[in-house]
């Protein structure tokens, strides 16, 4: 069953941000994982919530997920984007 990163992400340093941005995708793809949503204009309907930036990843599975999350060619990519942003990341499983 698929499962999917869900991020709401603010930036404090685009500089740091944007080389994240060209790294990752290699680590994505070598996980099976794909983006499905990459920035772009986000709209509140309900709740109050309004991210700045979200990013869905697609993933085959959470053990996918969870391997790419914790993997040795994306820890250095996670602490850039932790010294260079403020946000929340969560991990759910399809339907």
């Amino acid at each position: 069953m698929a499962a999917y990163v869900i991020a709401d992400i603010q930036v404090q340093d685009a500089a740091a941000y944007e080389t994240y941005k060209k790294g990752v995708g290699a680590t994505v793809d070598k996980y099976g994982g794909r983006f499905l949503v990459r920035g772009g204009e986000v709209k509140s309907f309900e709740g109050g919530w309004e991210p700045s930036r979200m990013v869905v990843l697609e993933f085959p599975d959470m053990a996918a997920l969870e391997a790419w999350y914790a993997s040795p060619e994306y820890k250095p990519l996670l602490d850039m984007r932790l010294a260079a942003t403020t946000g929340r990341l969560i991990g759910v499983q399809g339907a």
